[in-house]
C-alpha cells in the first residue's frame, strides 16, 4: 500500500505530460491482453491435429473431425475449410484459395500491432517533452539575483525525472509485446503454411491415385 502511495506521488510530480503518457499505457496494455486471447483463443492448433496432417495416407473424415473441435472463428479452422472445400479442384486451385485465406487471416492477427509499434516511438518522445518542460520550469526561477525558490528547481528536475522514466517504462513495455506477438504472428503463419502445402500434397496424392483408377478401367 506505501508504494502504491508512492508511486501516486511520483505520478503527481510528473506534470501535465503524464496524462497522455498514461493513456498510452492503458492503450499499450489494452492491446495486449487482445492479443493475447486472440493468440490463445483462435491461433493454437493441437499437437494431435499436426500429427495427423503429417500422417501419410490420412483421411479427411478424421481431419473433418478434428476441425469440428474448433470454433467458428479459428484461424486454422477457416483455413483447412477452404482447403477441404475445394479439394476436388485442381491442386493450382487450392493453393489460390489457400494463400488468399492466409493472407486475411495474416491481416487479422496482425490487426493492433501497429498501435504497439506506435507507442515504442512515441512514448519516450512524450517523456522527453515532460522533461524539457520541467527543466523549463525549473530555470524560470533563476532570476538576475540568483536562485529564487530552490525547493521549486527540485520540483522541475523531478518533473522531468518522472516524464522521462514513465515514457521510458511504457515504451519497453510495448516493445517487449510488441515483438513477442510478432513472433506469435510469423510462427502461426509459417505453421499455417506448412499444414497447408501437407494437405495440398494429399490432394494431389488423392489426385493421381484416381487418375491411375480411371487410367486402370
Amino acid at each position: 500500500m506505501h508504494d502504491l502511495q508512492a508511486l501516486f506521488m511520483a505520478l503527481r510530480f510528473g506534470g501535465v505530460m503524464v496524462y497522455p503518457l498514461l493513456l498510452l499505457a492503458v492503450l499499450a496494455i489494452v492491446v495486449l491482453l487482445d492479443k493475447a486471447y486472440v493468440f490463445w483463443r483462435y491461433a493454437r492448433v493441437p499437437a494431435s491435429m499436426v500429427q495427423l496432417v503429417e500422417t501419410y495416407g490420412f483421411t479427411w473424415g478424421d481431419l473433418g473431425q478434428q476441425i469440428g473441435a474448433f470454433g467458428p472463428n479459428h484461424y486454422f479452422r477457416r483455413f483447412f475449410q477452404v482447403i477441404i472445400a475445394n479439394r476436388d479442384q485442381p491442386a493450382w486451385w487450392v493453393e489460390s484459395r489457400a494463400a488468399d485465406e492466409a493472407s486475411l487471416i495474416e491481416k487479422s492477427l496482425g490487426r493492433g500491432l501497429w498501435v504497439l509499434e506506435t507507442i515504442v516511438t512515441a512514448a519516450p518522445l512524450l517523456g522527453l517533452l515532460g522533461t524539457i518542460t520541467g527543466m523549463f520550469g525549473a530555470f524560470k526561477l533563476f532570476g538576475s539575483q540568483g536562485l529564487v525558490n530552490p525547493t521549486g528547481v527540485t520540483g522541475g528536475v523531478a518533473q522531468a525525472l518522472v516524464a522521462t522514466a514513465l515514457g521510458l517504462f511504457i515504451a519497453l513495455l510495448a516493445l517487449f509485446a510488441f515483438n513477442y506477438f510478432s513472433r506469435l504472428h510469423a510462427q502461426v503463419m509459417d505453421e499455417m503454411e506448412r499444414l497447408g502445402t501437407r494437405l495440398v500434397d494429399h490432394i494431389r496424392l488423392d489426385q493421381q491415385e484416381q487418375e491411375v483408377a480411371r487410367e486402370a478401367a
